[in-house]
């Protein structure tokens, strides 16, 4: 394909996804609500080498694909822009301020998270809105406790991590009498207005166990699906133990209450 066709092709689609959000902000602005249907959020900073295989794996699964970009110094906005991807970007504090910009750009009533580095499976996104659309859950997490996972296991800061999570997730059971097996997978659909509601505040990876946990607080119903998490494709894990424990240990000590 010429530099000339990629350009009318990558113009002519985003025309389109522009028309489809005009068309469909004044449906819901005529309803007064959300729009029934899905919006999946893929936060994503300098995810270049992924980002497209990401959107196109998504696309038959949602109403609406929003790449919520964290500024990055690659070329995964102008990617994304170029599929004809509504991409808005973040506050510059990370992966919690994403989730939360996503939410209040979300033009459905379902949103489902699900990160730009190939971890997850875009097919699973049925199965895990299946249970908000029967009305039986307000959060669905894909559970990796019963799904499995790539990134959990291998060397000692895998097993610290899997350890954490553990010791916090038969916390956050015993305190709302939950079975839950994952409270912090990034792999989940929730109710566009319940995420909007509940007043998260963590800005970085902390925002899954507290929203699952602000969710059980509020008293929203908490389910899960199996879902499997993979290696990611390419690049390194930007979690670093060694960073972040102390603010895992100290929202879930806040949120306990």
């Amino acid at each position: 394909m010429t530099t000339m066709a990629r350009s009318t092709t990558g113009a002519l689609r985003q025309e389109q996804q522009r028309t489809a959000s005009a068309g469909a902000v004044a449906a819901s602005a005529d309803r007064g609500g959300l729009l029934k249907g899905v919006t999946a959020v893929i936060p994503a900073r300098n995810e270049e080498p992924s980002i497209a295989e990401i959107i196109e794996r998504t696309r038959p699964f949602c109403d609406e694909l929003i790449v919520v970009d964290g500024h990055s110094k690659d070329r995964t906005a102008a990617i994304a822009e170029g599929l004809g991807v509504r991409v808005v970007k973040d506050n510059r504090k990370g992966k919690g301020d994403a989730v939360r910009v996503g939410a209040f750009a979300a033009m459905y009533d379902t949103v489902v998270y699900l990160d730009a580095d190939g971890s997850h499976d875009p097919e699973d996104i049925p199965a895990l809105v299946e249970p908000i659309r029967e009305g039986k859950a307000d959060l669905v997490v894909g559970s990796r406790g019963m799904g499995g996972s790539d990134e959990l296991h291998g060397d000692v800061e895998k097993l610290l991590r899997m350890i954490g999570s553990d010791i916090i997730l038969i916390g956050i059971n015993m305190r709302w009498k939950q079975n839950l097996t994952d409270s912090q997978n990034g792999f989940r659909a929730i109710r566009t207005e319940v995420m909007r509601s509940i007043g998260t505040v963590e800005n970085i990876t902390t925002i899954e166990q507290e929203m699952t946990m602000k969710c059980l607080r509020n008293g929203f119903r908490v389910s899960e699906i199996p879902t499997h998490e993979y290696s990611r494709k390419f690049g390194d894990s930007t979690i670093k133990l060694r960073r972040v424990w102390f603010r895992y240990v100290y929202s879930f000590l806040k949120n306990l209450i």
